[in-house]
């Protein structure tokens, strides 16, 4: 390719991987270690993150933010952008100021937005702690990251960041249990916990080493003593990211990011009103339940043990990719990793499906599971490919433009989806629609307070709960949220099968020059 190519710079081969043995004794202790750093740092976050939306909805009189989904949207929208897009010039700073370094501020950052959330339990405390883990999280992942890139080789870059993928879902299979189990206490143990768990970070600091130190020093010295030349890092980042392979690649994946976060941000809001998860239990363990407190924790279950948490469900998830991801990089490492990336988003597509047309709690499973197996696909995959495509001394950076599409369509997801879900499937303004229905005047409906309509309809009425929920659910069309979400996935899976074609004439062009 001519160096005056817009992609110049960028290798866009394909390069042989080693057998799944041979890559996983190929990996040193680096790579180990920024794994336990990741895994720390997903447990506390995902300990958050995946009870945010239930956290918003719940009334004040249960300790909850009292806030409707359009002001959680706001919040989950400024954290996507802040979160998503510090990485694409952190990402270089942390090339050139160090890994360790920018390791150990963001871990400082992310505890103060823990403690944030626990202090300032509204709206704009919430709002302020969001940003603050967004802040650190952008800072900590191109560092991480760009260590693994580093501590591997093109020969096991596929296996790598699938056992990366891996480990970083035990932390999110482990967080949410945390927090089911925590916010059964009060909500504020959840962020007091998250904030003593990211502090064994430090522990973890104090036996990494840097690969490419050496390197990294040597390079900073030569720009200062003026025997190399640096651009300035916005101006590096800009003139990277002008590439059509960098523009190309942000746009066709952030319908995907759409989708992906919108299990995250809205399926344990529909859970919670809509699945009846005892059914779950039921029939694990039969019509009592279960006692059994290992039982309850590993499974997400509520202290009662007769139905399984919000969650607890979700978890499915991340307990399928801890335990099957790295089987999936090895099938999928025979395959161009965008042909990986285009099935697997087919996959996501069609469990979003599922989820709008059933609401019975099996099928919520078999669309969870669905869609994981086209995660596993798919999110390891996009860290491989610019890790490869990276010019050298530009890992992090690259890495950083990752971050690209998930803003994008996580931004968008995050204003979006909750205000979808509110138009078609909110079951506080349902319930506040029957209420009038049902004959109480608008303004005693109007003093209701924030996530307690429900309740209010069960008294009023004297109905039962189970009953009501079918009523309503089945009055409303509520699948159609999800049936908006699955279509912008699939604008965004055509995109990734056009630009799969583009990149495979791209890398013919290479090879014959």
């Amino acid at each position: 390719m001519s160096q005056n190519s817009p992609n110049a710079g960028n290798d866009l081969r394909e390069v042989k991987q080693l057998g799944m043995w041979a890559s996983i004794t190929s990996l040193g202790y680096v790579f180990w270690l920024v794994g336990g750093m990741e895994l720390v740092e997903r447990i506390a976050y995902y300990g958050v993150k995946a009870s945010a939306g239930l956290y918003a909805k719940a009334p004040e009189s249960a300790g909850g933010l009292g806030i409707s989904l359009s002001d959680y949207g706001i919040i989950i929208s400024l954290w996507a952008i802040m979160q998503t897009f510090v990485p694409v010039f952190t990402g270089g700073m942390s090339d050139r100021v160090g890994y360790k370094e920018t390791i150990f501020g963001s871990t400082i950052i992310k505890i103060f937005g823990y403690l944030v959330m626990a202090f300032f339990p509204s709206f704009w405390g919430f709002l302020v702690g969001a940003l603050l883990l967004a802040i650190g999280t952008g800072i900590f992942k191109p560092g991480i990251q760009g260590t693994l890139v580093l501590s591997t080789n093109r020969n096991n870059t596929s296996m790598a960041w699938g056992i990366f993928y891996q480990v970083v879902n035990i932390g999110g299979f482990l967080g949410p249990l945390v927090a089911v189990h925590m916010r059964q206490l009060s909500w504020d143990n959840v962020f007091f916990a998250c904030a003593a768990i990211i502090s064994l970070n430090f522990l973890f600091l104090l036996t990494y080493t840097e690969p490419g130190k050496a390197e990294r020093l040597e390079r900073n010295k030569q720009i200062k003593s003026g025997e190399v030349e640096q651009e300035s890092l916005w101006r590096d980042a800009w003139r990277e990211l002008k590439k059509p392979i960098v523009i190309y690649y942000m746009l066709v994946f952030s319908g995907f990011w759409f989708l992906f976060n919108a299990l995250f941000d809205v399926l344990p809001i529909h859970i919670s009103e809509w699945v009846d998860t005892s059914v779950i239990v039921t029939s694990l363990f039969g019509s009592e339940g279960t006692s059994n407190g290992i039982l309850q924790f590993w499974l997400g279950l509520n202290n009662e043990g007769t139905k399984v948490m919000p969650e607890g469900m979700l978890n499915l998830n991340a307990g399928l990719i801890m335990t099957c991801c790295f089987i999936v990089a090895a099938l999928t490492a025979k395959y161009r990793i965008t042909t990986a990336m285009f099935i697997g988003c087919l996959l996501s597509i069609l469990a979003f499906v599922f989820i709008g047309a059933f609401h019975a709690a099996w099928f919520i499973v078999f669309a969870i599971a669905m869609f994981s197996i086209g995660e596993m696909m798919i999110s390891p995959k996009k860290n491989e490919f610019m890790g490869n495509i990276a010019p050298e001394g530009k890992k992090a950076m690259y890495l950083g433009f990752v971050m690209l599409p998930q803003g994008i369509g996580w931004g968008l997801e995050g204003y979006f989806g909750p205000k979808l879900y509110e138009i078609y499937a909110s079951k506080e303004l349902f319930s506040r629609d029957l209420l009038l229905e049902r004959g109480m005047n608008s303004t005693e409906v109007s003093a209701i307070p924030q996530g307690e309509a429900f309740t209010t309809l069960v008294s009023y009425t004297g109905e039962n709960a189970h009953d009501l929920t079918q009523l309503l659910y089945h009055s409303h069309n509520i699948g159609m949220a999800w049936y908006i979400i699955a279509a912008i996935g699939t604008i965004s899976a055509v995109g990734i099968f056009i630009y799969g074609k583009w990149l495979l004439t791209l890398q013919r062009a290479q090879q014959a020059a």
